[in-house]
C-alpha cells in the first residue's frame, strides 16, 4: 500500500529576504549571481554564466508565451580574484543576498542544481545553487540537459514557487482506469514515453534489462528507472525533464498529470505549474510582448567585492543615559569590535546627538592591538537631542576619507530616540551604495528607522531595555560579513542572562563541537557592581579557569573576557558564576567562536520571519535554517524567543516535522506559527539550537534538477553513469553535541487591537493526512493542529469523503460526512489516529474514494481543508494475471483450491491464477479488493 500527500497553500509567505530583483516590462533586472569566495579564479565560470543566462532568456521567453526574459544580471567576483578594468565595485549587493550562488558542495556527490525553498506553493525561494563543476563540465549535459534549460527550471522554483514534477522517493504510481491498474512513472506530462530499465555495472562494464517485480511484494525491484525516449512529441514539462529536446513548456491545465505522486501536486493541490505561474504577481503585472524573441539581450555587470568597511554610528543623545543604555551599548559594541568583526576589516566610529562627531576614522583590524584601540573610542556619556541624518552623513564622511565612494560600505546605526527629520536624508541614503544596518534600542526609537535598512538591504534589529534578554549584545553579534566566507565569521554558541540574587550562583553548560573552536571567547557581563563576580570555568578535560584568568578592561568595568588559546577543547564546558554584589544583579554569559578548519564548514543557524511588517490578524511564521555547509541538519532541538516592545517574551519550539507551519519534513528548516501578539510595534527574534549526539544527521536538499538515468535513441538504450550517492556514513553528521544562538532580527506588528485580542486564529491546516485500508475499515492518521494554528488544542474534527477529488477540495461541506462523535482532538503536534467503516458508499470495481479533514476550535473557527488522500479499489480481471504486476499495492499469495481458508483475506490478491481454476476460486478472486492509497 502506498501513500502520497496533497498540500494546499495556506498563506503566501514572503520568505525571500534581500533579493533586489525587479521586473520591468517583462524583463528581470538586478539579478545577482555571486561566486563563492572560496573558489579559485577561473574566468570560464563567468563566461559560462553569461552564456547560460543569455540562452535561458530566450528559452524562458518562449516557455512563458512571450512574457518574461532576463534583462540585466550582476555577477559578484570574489575579492581575491585579480582586479580587472571592467570590474566595478559592489554597492548593496552581497553574496548572502544573492539570487544565485556558485559554490562547491559540502559532499563530493553534489552537482545537482537545486533551489532552497522555505515555503509552500507560490512562495519565492531563497536562492539557486550551482556548483562550479556544473558550470564547467560539459559532460553533465546528458544528465541535466543544457544549462540554460536547467536555469529556467530553477528560476521557476525561485521566483514562482513551483515544485518538481518527478519524485525520486516515489518514482512510480498506480493508475486505475476502468478497473485496470497500471504502473506509471511519476512525470508530467503523462504523454512522455519510455521504458522501465535496470542497469547493472561491474567495474566499467554495464548491462541493462527491463525491470522485474519483487517476488515477495510484486513491486518493481530496487534500482528500476524510467528511461525516456530521446525523441518525444510532448512539449511539457520544464519542471519534469527539461533536458528532453521537445520540452519547451510548463505543464498547463490541459497537460497536467494530477495522478502523479510529485511535489507539484503535493504542494500546489493538483494545480499545474503554469496555473501557479499565472497566479503570481509577476504574471498579473505584465502583458505578452509582441515579439518572436526577447526585446533586449541580457546585459551583465561584473562587480568585485572589497575589504569590509564598517562605521558604527551611535546615538549618545540624552535618552541614552536612561535604563543603563550607554553602558550596555559599550558592552555590546565592545563584543562586536573584539570578537565579531572579521580580521582585515576597516572600522570607524561616529557618535551623534543634535550634532555628530567622528571618534575615529577607519582603522584596519590587523591584530588584537587595533581591536583594543578601537574600544577606547566607544562612548561613555550621553546628552543632547537626536539628529539621525547628521550621524549618518558623518558616517559617510568617515568612509569617504579612505574610499572615493560609499559602494559596498556598511553603517551600523543605533538609536533610541525619535527624529522628525529623518526624511531629509532618505534619498541620499538610498542612492549612496552603502548598506545600513539598524538597531532600534528601547520602545521610543524612531519608527522610520527601518526604512534605511529596507532601502539598502541592511539587517534590522530591535533591543529592549530588559537586560536579561541580551538583545543588544545579540544584535551586534548578528552583524557578520555577508561575503559568504563562513570560516571567517564569528559564530555565537551561547548568549544567556539572568537575575542572580546576592551570594547565589548562575551555572550552565556550553558545548564546543568539532566544527568550531578557533578564536573562542567566554564573556561574562553584569549590570551593577564595579567588581567582577566569582567565575569558575572548566573545560572538557578538567582544566579550570578562574576569575583571575579573565580580563577586565579599565574602560569597561562590567565585562570579563577570556580568550581560549589555540583551538578550544571539544566537549562540554561548565561554568559557575557567583554574585558577590550587595544586591541582585543581571549576569550574562556570551560565548563566540569561529570555524576550527577551513576544510570543514561549521554548523550554522539562520533565523528569520516570513515578513518584516505584519498586519493583524495575520500570523507570523518563524523559521530557523540549521545546516552544515549546504546540507540540512536534522534532529536538533530549536527554541525561538520572541520579545515584544511591551510585555513578556514568548518561547516557542520550532519543528521540522512537516505539519503546521512546517511545509516539508526533514529539510533542516524548523518552523512555527506565532500569534501571541502583545500590541503594535517592534518584536525581536532569538533562536537557540541544541544538537545531541545520536539525533543529528544530514540530508540532501530537495527541489533539484532531475538526474536523467539515460535515453532511448532509435531503439537503443544509452544509459548515463549511475548517479553517485554518498554512503550513510558520509551523510551522517559526526558533530557530537552542539549549541548555537542566532538573532533573527526584528519585525513590526500593525493594527493589533488595543483593548485585548479575542480568538481570531483558527486551527492550522492539516497537511499530513494519511490513510490505509485495514480489512473493511479505513484508518486515517494525521498530526493534530492547535486551537490557534499549531498551538493549543482544537475542539473537534470534520471528516468528509467523496468520489470526486475536486468536489472534496472545492465543496468540502457538500461531501459525505464521516461520524466523528467519538473523536476528541489531542494537543497540537500529537499524532492522531482514527478508524471507521465507510457507510452509504457502493464499492465497485475501480471505485476511488477521497478523504479530507478540517479542525474546528472552541470559538467555531475552522481550519482550511486538509490535504486529500485517495483510496482506490480494484478487482483484477478474470483472465490470468501476469507473473509480475508492477503495482504499488499490498500482495498476498493465493492459496490452492484444496487449502482455501475459512476466512477470505481482504488484501489484494495479485498472484497468477490458472485459467482453469474452479468457479469458487474465480469468485473469491472477484471478491478480492485492491487498495492503493495516494497521499498527496
Amino acid at each position: 500500500m502506498r501513500v502520497f500527500k496533497s498540500l494546499v497553500l495556506l498563506f503566501l509567505l514572503l520568505v525571500v529576504r534581500g533579493s533586489m530583483v525587479q521586473l520591468k516590462n517583462g524583463g528581470y533586472e538586478d539579478i545577482v549571481i555571486a561566486i563563492n569566495p572560496e573558489l579559485s579564479e577561473d574566468h570560464n565560470i563567468i563566461r559560462n554564466i553569461q552564456d547560460m543566462v543569455k540562452e535561458a532568456s530566450t528559452y524562458l521567453f518562449n516557455a512563458t508565451k512571450q512574457r518574461f526574459f532576463f534583462k540585466a544580471v550582476k555577477i559578484i567576483i570574489p575579492l581575491h580574484w585579480l582586479p580587472k578594468p571592467e570590474y566595478l565595485s559592489v554597492k548593496t549587493e552581497s553574496y548572502d543576498k544573492a539570487d544565485v550562488i556558485v559554490a562547491n558542495p559540502y559532499l563530493k556527490y553534489g552537482d545537482d542544481p537545486y533551489t532552497l525553498q522555505y515555503g509552500g506553493c507560490g512562495e519565492k525561494g531563497r536562492y539557486i545553487h550551482f556548483t562550479p563543476d556544473f558550470l564547467l563540465n560539459d559532460n553533465l549535459y546528458n544528465i541535466y540537459g543544457s544549462r540554460a534549460k536547467v536555469f529556467v527550471h530553477e528560476w521557476a522554483h525561485l521566483r514562482w514557487g513551483v515544485f518538481d514534477e518527478y519524485n525520486n522517493d516515489a518514482p512510480f504510481y498506480v493508475s486505475v482506469n476502468s478497473g485496470k491498474a497500471s504502473v506509471e512513472a511519476t512525470r508530467c506530462s503523462a504523454d512522455i514515453t519510455g521504458k522501465y530499465i535496470v542497469q547493472s555495472c561491474t567495474g566499467n562494464s554495464c548491462t541493462t534489462r527491463e525491470c522485474k517485480s519483487d517476488e515477495q511484494t510484486k513491486l518493481y525491484e530496487a534500482g528500476c528507472k524510467f528511461v525516456p525516449e530521446k525523441t518525444q512529441n510532448a512539449p511539457a514539462s520544464i519542471m519534469y525533464m527539461q533536458s528532453l529536446p521537445s520540452v519547451v513548456e510548463f505543464c498547463d491545465q490541459s497537460t497536467h498529470n494530477e495522478k502523479a505522486t510529485n511535489l507539484q501536486n503535493k504542494m500546489c493541490n493538483y494545480h499545474s505549474t503554469w496555473e501557479v505561474i499565472m497566479n503570481s504577481p509577476d504574471f498579473s503585472n505584465t502583458s505578452p510582448i509582441n515579439s518572436a524573441s526577447p526585446p533586449f539581450e541580457t546585459s551583465f555587470s561584473l562587480l568585485q567585492t572589497k575589504d569590509r568597511a564598517v562605521c558604527l554610528v551611535l546615538d549618545v543623545s540624552g535618552s541614552m543615559a536612561g535604563n543603563n543604555r550607554i553602558k550596555r551599548l559599550k558592552q555590546a559594541a565592545e563584543i562586536f569590535l573584539l570578537q565579531i568583526i572579521e580580521t582585515g576589516s576597516w572600522v570607524g566610529i561616529v557618535t551623534f546627538h543634535s550634532t555628530a562627531q567622528i571618534e575615529t576614522y577607519l582603522q584596519q583590524i590587523i591584530n588584537e592591538n587595533v581591536r583594543q584601540d578601537l574600544t577606547k573610542y566607544l562612548p561613555i556619556s550621553a546628552g543632547g537631542g537626536t539628529n539621525i541624518c547628521t550621524g549618518v552623513r558623518k558616517g559617510f564622511e568617515v568612509i569617504k576619507q579612505k574610499y572615493s565612494n560609499l559602494y559596498g560600505s556598511e553603517i551600523v546605526l543605533l538609536t533610541d530616540g525619535e527624529d522628525g527629520g529623518m526624511s531629509s536624508c532618505l534619498t541620499e541614503v538610498k542612492n549612496s551604495g552603502s548598506i545600513i544596518h539598524t538597531i532600534a534600542l528601547g520602545p521610543n526609537a524612531a519608527p522610520e528607522l527601518e526604512q534605511f535598512s529596507n532601502m539598502t538591504g541592511g539587517l534590522r534589529f530591535y533591543a529592549t531595555d530588559t537586560v536579561d534578554s541580551n538583545s543588544l549584545i545579540d544584535a551586534f553579534s548578528g552583524i557578520s560579513s555577508g561575503s559568504g566566507n563562513i570560516s571567517e565569521q564569528s559564530i555565537q554558541l551561547e548568549s544567556t542572562a539572568q537575575s542572580v540574587a546576592v551570594k547565589q550562583w548562575m551555572n550552565g553548560t556550553v558545548t564546543v563541537d568539532s566544527t568550531v573552536g578557533n578564536d573562542t571567547f567566554f564573556v561574562v557581563t553584569w549590570d551593577r557592581s564595579t567588581s567582577s563576580p566569582d567565575i569558575l570555568l572548566r573545560d572538557p578535560k578538567g582544566k579550570e579557569y578562574r576569575t583571575s584568568n579573565f580580563t577586565v578592561s579599565d574602560l569597561n568595568l562590567r565585562t570579563a573576557r577570556l580568550n581560549i588559546a589555540g583551538t578550544a577543547e571539544v566537549g562540554d564546558w561548565y561554568y559557575w558564576i557567583q554574585n558577590k554584589h550587595t544586591e541582585s544583579q543581571v549576569i550574562s554569559m556570551i560565548v563566540t567562536s569561529r570555524a576550527a578548519s577551513l576544510a570543514v564548514p561549521p554548523v550554522t543557524v539562520k533565523a528569520l520571519m516570513n515578513k518584516d511588517t505584519n498586519n493583524f490578524p495575520n500570523p507570523m511564521v518563524i523559521y530557523a535554517e540549521v545546516s552544515q555547509g549546504f546540507l540540512p541538519v536534522l534532529g536538533a532541538t530549536v527554541m525561538a524567543t520572541v520579545e515584544p516592545q511591551t510585555g513578556s517574551a514568548v518561547e516557542l519550539r520550532l519543528l521540522d516535522d512537516g505539519s503546521g507551519a512546517d511545509i516539508t519534513k526533514n529539510d533542516g528548516i524548523y518552523s512555527k506559527y506565532f500569534t501571541s501578539f502583545r500590541g503594535n510595534g517592534r518584536y525581536n527574534l532569538k533562536v537557540r539550537v541544541q544538537g545531541k549526539d545520536k539525533t543529528v544527521r544530514l540530508r540532501r536538499r530537495q527541489s533539484r534538477a532531475l538526474y536523467v538515468p539515460g535515453y532511448i535513441e532509435n531503439g537503443e538504450i544509452k544509459m548515463n553513469a549511475p548517479r553517485p550517492e554518498p554512503s550513510d556514513d558520509e551523510i551522517q553528521a559526526k558533530l557530537g553535541s552542539f549549541n548555537r544562538v542566532a538573532s533573527g532580527g526584528s519585525f513590526v506588528m500593525e493594527n493589533v487591537p488595543s483593548g485585548g485580542i479575542t480568538d481570531v486564529f483558527p486551527p492550522c491546516k492539516i497537511i499530513d493526512l494519511e490513510a490505509q485500508y485495514e480489512e473493511d475499515k479505513i484508518h486515517l492518521s494525521w498530526t493534530a493542529p492547535g486551537n490557534d494554528f499549531d498551538v493549543g488544542q482544537a475542539d473537534r474534527y470534520i471528516i468528509k469523503m467523496s468520489e470526486s477529488l475536486l468536489d472534496l477540495r472545492n465543496t468540502f461541506e457538500d461531501a459525505t460526512s464521516v461520524n466523528t462523535s467519538s473523536l476528541v482532538p489531542k494537543p497540537a503536534g500529537t499524532k492522531e489516529s482514527f478508524q471507521f467503516k465507510p457507510e452509504n458508499v457502493t464499492i465497485e470495481n475501480g471505485t476511488i474514494i477521497y478523504f479530507a479533514i478540517r479542525a474546528i476550535d472552541n470559538a467555531s473557527l475552522t481550519s482550511e481543508v486538509s490535504n486529500v488522500v485517495q483510496a482506490a479499489q480494484f478487482v483484477p480481471p478474470k483472465e490470468s494475471l501476469p507473473d509480475t504486476l508492477p503495482t504499488e499495492v499490498i500482495t498476498k499469495s493465493v492459496p490452492t483450491q484444496e487449502s482455501l481458508p475459512d476466512t477470505i483475506p481482504t488484501e489484494v490478491i495479485t498472484n497468477s491464477v490458472p485459467k482453469q481454476g474452479s468457479f469458487l476460486l474465480r469468485f473469491l478472486l472477484m471478491l478480492s479488493m485492491t487498495v492503493s492509497m495516494f497521499q498527496y
